[in-house]
């Protein structure tokens, strides 16, 4: 098979001679006033012309293109084209109608439909039926293109009138209706549809779009109905040939096998006839416009294609056809690949086109293969479904599906799900395989060989559970073995015969799997989507939900404590397992009896709490043992509380047990775990005990040298100690004295250990980052929950707090000491347990919010988080970006707090440069003033420039005056900083800043220190440019505002209006407007201006660049 040609220009598909300009007057003549027709055929015509001239486009005509006019006042029947515009329910009718005047006066009828043809395309044109004959093809074409080039034509496929909605539906069921009403006369007269296919072959080659569009929606839908004639023909000459054989058994001849013969020869010359007029459609007009720079030609093109082949394969189910669909897989518009993928994979569902297709296979597989990670979603899918035919049909190998199976983790939910049901299909349920492996019959798909083979995949993404989350999700709504929990339970339990005792890697991914399709099963989403949007389910959905989860706790509730007893001190399975009770429909273990086995699982989850001490361990039981507390009914709910106060009792007396062995100088071990279950804890519920609180507070203050974690996780448990405290006397009616002073003495004690610990954090090496974040985010948290203006004119009022500046500062250095903490650091804390609560992100959240929040004033801390805008990542700068939106919604004054987080950033380059560090550390930190000052006025872009003007001037004047507090040492603060913000002024304004640092330095003799005034002169050069080009921009605006008058014409572009003159094609001629004319945008003059006007801005211009020629001179 031939490979798609490469580098070659579209060639033109029907060509003129070079004076086919005054052809076209000829054929107006012709076609409208009676003249004379040239003698010429379309085959000369063809020759006569150079390739590439005559497909540019309809946009060349849109310009001078007038506004549609009113139709004429119709006869008073209606005639075709009113038909196909109006209602299409009288097509059938009309078609009947006008074959019986064809076949009364063929001349007449035939001259009406042409009409009818043209109108279609948007041209009111007609032939009249004497000429009919001596009219030549081309001429009438020329015509045509001159009446577009004179704006003389109506788009019918695009208009907004109501009547036209249903145009090119109507248009195309004309066409199949006229065919099938003249399939038993006129079709096969060789003069009708002759002259038909000759006018729609060449008006699909003409520049104008508006043509090409509906010349092809023509021409394509001719072969279609074609097919479909063909079709009905092809089984009448199979029933005529069964009758020939049956009756030539009886007698070798005879009138009634002389008529058999007969009709069999003419059924074929038919059949012959109907494939002659689709390949001459084929080559006249879809091998061009497949190749249209159109995207909806061409797909509508591979669409028809697609259809011809599947419907009539015995004429275009070979390879001179096919190679179409493969060479558009390559398509720059993902419509056109997605219409040929769709083709393919209809082709690959029918078994028989396998055969054939095979050489087409070898040489587009790996595309198909390619288009899975396709950049249009939609596309990716289809390529997706047809390489699951391809792997049916066994057309492609196993390891050349190893990219697709990334996927599963790495792309949208449709693509996801795709692949999902490819792997189901491939992998699970082995469908294409014609010898599965070792089970065969109803045995390869039991559950249980299914779910085995799901396992086999987990293996590959163990280390990972996230991964392997994915995975699931994809391939769950395909497998049915996922519900099957009785199946799963009894493999978990080694209960299961067919597969025998399971390893520690597969329970851990079969637990995985259980969790996951539990939660699936009743609506959960597993994988976390990027919207934030609430689920919505429809009543049935909610239904099915609910009966899901009955079906999933009557399976298992009388193995759910058997599971908790084997895995409840696996830290990996643990986790999940817990968490299964909280989608479990607990009133069914007293409805069932079964209260014996609940009350077996809420204590194996209590000893879960007890034996493990990992974060995500502690946390599921915490949650389930709280769910069952809260949602059982009755004697179970009693026994879930009273277990869970049995759970607080027992911790607390552990602590207490660590704490003496602390004190006793024995191992941290015991504190550190059993108080971070007792964080866990109180995430949920409130642990007020008060004496645990002095225990916690006395330890930290006796014992300096404790393991940074054991500090952060007292410090934790105090923090949420006060936290409950405050939440209960807030919700309390009456509030004695006594608790608020209590309250306020142990938040005292948290304020001075904090406090003791941030000036520790401050000694190099004495405290790890860890510590750091902790302390950054209970400050920011404890200020917000005690801030002044919760309290203010309350009862409550007592307990407002606010920090004092030194406090505060130190609050602040601690923050940025831990935004410049390196990205090492964080990738190495990327393994501990708690590491989304000690990064870098923590600490910006809690700055931000203390601003937000009004705990502090905005301004000292809102400029110094804006100074870091662009140093420390695109996390945090993601942050930062949300407080200064949050600060433009709510603040006045955003000027200052722009201004002042410039001078901060500016500050550190300064206070850099003043220690000698070194350039590049100095030259890194000016970079980053650069940057900053670049994103803060980028946001004042368009019409926010005028509405904010104010703003920016505010900031540029403030800006000098700090510039020149201390000149020349802080002018670079003028490049730097202030740049950006003066060129986002108008012109007047940029003036008026020119004229204030001109006057600032009129009496200063700058050549003291050249180098220092630089930035200063730089910022001069660099205003008055910027007022050079508005000025000269406005100039030219406003000339051509009193030049036009109403609505502004566009240019009109000679060159592209001779069609035939010259050679381009249609792709090329679109390609040609942008490039030099935007290069040359700024130099541009206005033909139609007056002469004076021309010399007038040339003065201008020259003059303006010799002032700015004498300013670098200076």
């Amino acid at each position: 098979m031939e490979d798609a040609p490469h580098g070659q220009k579209r060639s033109r598909d029907r060509d003129q001679d070079d004076d086919s300009g005054g052809g076209g007057e000829e054929a107006g003549k012709a076609g409208g006033s009676g003249g004379e027709n040239q003698e010429r055929s379309v085959s000369e015509a063809s020759g006569d012309q150079s390739p590439n001239q005559m497909e540019l486009d309809d946009d060349d005509f849109q310009e001078t293109r007038p506004q549609t006019k009113r139709s004429r006042t119709l006869p008073p029947h209606q005639n075709l084209i009113e038909i196909v515009k109006g209602n299409g329910d009288l097509i059938p009718k009309a078609v009947k109608i006008w074959v019986e005047r064809y076949e009364a006066s063929p001349r007449l009828a035939t001259s009406e439909l042409l009409s009818m043809l043209f109108e279609a395309c948007g041209a009111k044109y007609s032939i009249k039926q004497e000429l009919l004959d001596e009219t030549d093809v081309d001429d009438v074409v020329v015509a045509l293109v001159n009446l577009a080039r004179a704006g003389e034509v109506e788009d019918y496929q695009i208009s907004r009138k109501k009547e036209l909605r249903n145009f090119k539906e109507n248009l195309v069921s004309f066409w199949n209706n006229l065919i099938l009403e003249c399939q038993n006369g006129p079709l096969f007269d060789k003069v009708l549809f002759d002259k038909c296919m000759d006018y729609i072959i060449a008006l699909s080659c003409t520049p104008p779009r508006v043509y090409r569009q509906t010349a092809t929606l023509m021409g394509l839908q001719l072969v279609t109905s074609f097919i479909s004639v063909a079709n009905t023909l092809g089984s009448q000459r199979e029933t005529t040939q069964r009758q020939l054989n049956a009756e030539s058994k009886k007698r070798a001849d005879g009138p009634r096998v002389e008529s058999l013969n007969k009709r069999l020869s003419v059924t074929h010359e038919q059949i012959t006839t109907l494939e002659d007029m689709m390949r001459k459609i084929f080559t006249g007009l879809f091998v061009h416009r497949y190749r249209d720079i159109d995207p909806e030609i061409r797909m509508s093109c591979i669409q028809s294609l697609g259809i011809w082949i599947s419907s009539y394969p015995s004429l275009f189910l070979q390879d001179l056809y096919l190679k179409y669909l493969g060479w558009t897989l390559n398509d720059k518009a993902a419509g056109v690949r997605k219409a040929s993928l769709l083709a393919l994979r209809k082709l690959y569902e029918m078994d028989e086109n396998v055969p054939t297709l095979g050489l087409f296979t070898e040489r587009f597989s790996n595309r198909m293969i390619e288009m899975a990670d396709d950049v249009d979603m939609p596309a990716a899918v289809c390529a997706i479904g047809l390489v699951k035919q391809l792997l049916r049909h066994q057309l492609i190998p196993d390891d050349a599906l190893g990219p697709l199976y990334d996927l599963l983790i790495d792309q949208p939910q449709e693509i996801r799900r795709a692949i999902g049901e490819l792997v189901y299909d491939h992998l699970i349920a082995q469908k294409f395989n014609s010898s599965p492996s070792g089970l065969s019959g109803h045995e390869d798909s039991s559950s249980e060989i299914h779910i085995f083979r799901m396992l086999q995949i987990l293996r590959e993404f163990s280390t990972d559970p996230i991964l392997s989350v994915y995975v699931i999700d994809d391939v769950w709504e395909y497998m049915k073995a996922m519900k099957d929990w009785k199946c799963i339970i009894s493999m978990l339990l080694d209960q299961n015969p067919r597969t025998g005792s399971t390893n520690d890697e597969d329970s851990t991914n079969l637990i995985r799997l259980l969790f996951a399709s539990v939660r699936k099963a009743v609506g959960e989403k597993i994988i976390p989507s990027t919207d934030n949007r609430k689920q919505y389910h429809s009543k049935a959905q909610r239904e099915m939900f609910e009966n899901n989860r009955k079906d999933i706790t009557v399976a298992m509730m009388k193995n759910y404590p058997q599971l908790l007893r084997k895995f409840m001190a696996d830290k990996a399975k643990v986790s999940s397992l817990v968490e299964i009770i909280m989608f479990m429909k607990l009133e069914l273990y007293s409805l069932k009896r079964q209260e014996q086995n609940f009350k077996a699982a809420v204590r194996f989850i209590k000893d879960a709490f007890f034996m493990n001490g990992e974060k995500e361990a502690l946390r599921s039981c915490v949650k389930a043992i709280t769910f069952c507390a809260s949602e059982s009914k009755g004697e179970l709910q009693d026994f879930s509380r009273g277990k869970l106060k049995d759970l607080e009792d027992n911790l607390l007396d552990k602590l207490t047990s660590a704490i003496k062995e602390v004190k006793d100088g024995n191992d941290e071990y015991s504190l550190l775990v059993n108080l971070k279950r007792l964080y866990e804890l109180q995430l949920l519920k409130p642990v007020l005990v008060e004496s645990m609180y002095d225990e916690f507070a006395l330890t930290l203050h006796n014992f300096r040298n404790l393991d940074e974690e054991v500090i952060c996780f007292l410090l934790l448990n105090m923090h949420m100690y006060v936290a409950w405290s405050l939440h209960s006397i807030i919700n309390c009616e009456t509030v004695s004295e006594a608790s608020l002073s209590s309250l306020i003495l142990k938040r005292d004690i948290l304020f001075e250990e904090v406090s003791y610990f941030l000036n520790g954090v401050e000694e190099p090496r004495k405290y790890g980052n860890q510590l750091s974040l902790r302390i950054c985010a209970l400050l920011a948290e404890e200020w917000c929950l005690f801030r002044k203006s919760n309290f203010d004119s309350t009862k409550l009022e007592m307990l407002g707090y606010c920090p004092d500046n030194v406090m505060l500062k130190k609050y602040w250095k601690l923050c940025e000491g831990i935004f410049n903490t390196s990205d090492e650091t964080d990738e190495e804390d990327e393994s501990k347990e708690y590491v989304e609560e000690t990064s870098r992100d923590v600490a910006a959240i809690a700055a931000c919010k203390l601003v937000t929040s009004d705990v502090l004033p905005k301004d000292y801390l809102g400029p110094e988080i804006i100074s870091h805008l662009v140093m420390h990542g695109p996390s945090v700068t993601e942050i930062i970006k949300n407080l200064i939106t949050y600060l433009r919604k709510t603040e006045d004054d955003i000027s200052s707090i722009y201004l002042e987080s410039l001078k901060r950033c500016y500050q550190r380059y300064a206070s850099e440069l003043s220690c000698d560090s070194g350039e590049s550390r100095a030259d890194k930190f000016l970079e980053e003033c650069r940057e900053l000052a670049g994103r803060l006025s980028g946001m004042y872009i368009g019409a926010a420039r005028n509405k904010h003007r104010l703003e920016i001037l505010s900031v540029v004047k403030e800006g000098v005056e700090f510039a020149f507090r201390d000149a020349p040492k802080q002018l670079l603060f003028l490049e730097v900083a202030i740049l950006p913000f003066a060129t986002r002024l108008s012109v007047a304004d940029i003036m008026d800043i020119k004229s204030e640092v001109q006057r600032r330095i009129v009496h200063v003799n700058t050549d003291e220190d050249p180098s220092g005034w630089r930035p200063c002169f730089t910022f001069l050069e660099t205003l008055e440019e910027k007022c050079s080009k508005n000025e000269d921009l406005q100039d030219d605006k406003e000339r051509a505002a009193v030049r036009r008058r109403g609505r502004p014409r566009k240019r009109p572009e000679t060159e592209r209006k001779r069609l035939f003159d010259e050679q381009s094609g249609s792709d090329e001629d679109e390609s040609m407007s942008g490039g030099s004319d935007k290069e040359d945008k700024g130099d541009y003059v206005d033909e139609d201006a007056p002469l004076i006007e021309t010399i007038r801005s040339a003065a201008r211009r020259r003059a303006l660049r010799d002032n700015r020629e004498r300013s670098k001179g200076r």
